[in-house]
């Protein structure tokens, strides 16, 4: 099939941002892989889950249905630790809930000699993760493994920052777009309406961070003062609060 074709069936099915994406850089598509696009796209299929690929702060992420899309809101997160670890120098993380190891990723590629470790649950974002740090050249900086964060010895070192962007959706919550009703459900939603990751971090986190060290958390709309009080009960102190690009509180910082 040829481009303007495709483009045109693509167009009709997601609109036309959808259908620059999908075939910029292509000369031609077969007709069975645009009809199956198409298809997605009329069920409310993000594009990158399509396409297998989401620019996330000027990198390249490979994505899939295991994993969450790198989303703006969350380079709010990794510019906040970025930020710090220039002024303080290399430092060892700790990503909770790595995903496509995307806020990792981006950290270590900002941040001369940082290394860290990204933890995921999920087999299949493990190896997405895996992927990822590969393709972008830094296999000898991060290590991506298994692990929960309701698990106090889910690691057998101390990290400098812990980073997470837990599942932090209430379940039952009807305010989630089309796109993410296509991530993986447990990389979205979270028991205690949506703040059960956070009582697990804040419980667990002394016996993975080092004296102080500091853990960076992305956060949903609204959650602010929900989250610092776990937080606060659990002994932590809250240094910083962080808006994303719409003025929505997004990013909590706390040391103990």
């Amino acid at each position: 099939m040829k481009i303007n074709q495709a483009f045109d069936l693509l167009q009709r099915a997601g609109g036309i941002r959808a259908a620059r994406i999908i075939t910029q850089n292509q000369t031609d598509i077969s007709r069975i892989r645009v009809l199956w696009m198409c298809h997605k796209l009329r069920q409310g299929y993000p594009v990158a889950k399509i396409v297998h690929n989401k620019w996330f702060y000027g990198l390249a992420f490979y994505t899939n249905r295991h994993t969450l899309d790198p989303r703006p809101d969350t380079e709010t997160l990794v510019q906040a630790v970025i930020s710090d670890c220039r002024i303080d120098g290399p430092r060892r993380i700790l990503d909770l809930g790595t995903g496509t190891g995307c806020i990792i990723c981006a950290i270590v590629k900002n941040v001369i000699e940082t290394t860290g470790v990204g933890v995921d649950l999920s087999r299949g974002a493990r190896r997405v993760a895996r992927r990822n740090v590969k393709n972008l050249g830094i296999e000898n900086r991060i290590k991506i493994i298994r692990g929960d964060f309701a698990n106090p010895k889910l690691v057998n070192e101390k990290f400098d920052i812990i980073v997470s962007n837990p599942p932090y959706i209430a379940y039952g919550d009807e305010r989630i777009d089309d796109g993410a009703k296509h991530d993986p459900k447990m990389a979205l939603y979270a028991h205690e309406n949506g703040l059960f990751a956070y009582r697990m971090i804040a419980k667990n986190a002394c016996a993975w961070l080092q004296p102080m060290g500091r853990i960076y958390l992305e956060i949903g709309d609204g959650q602010t003062n929900a989250v610092c009080k776990i937080f606060q009960n659990a002994g932590w102190k809250c240094v910083d609060i962080q808006s994303d690009l719409a003025g929505v509180e997004r990013v909590l910082v706390f040391t103990i």
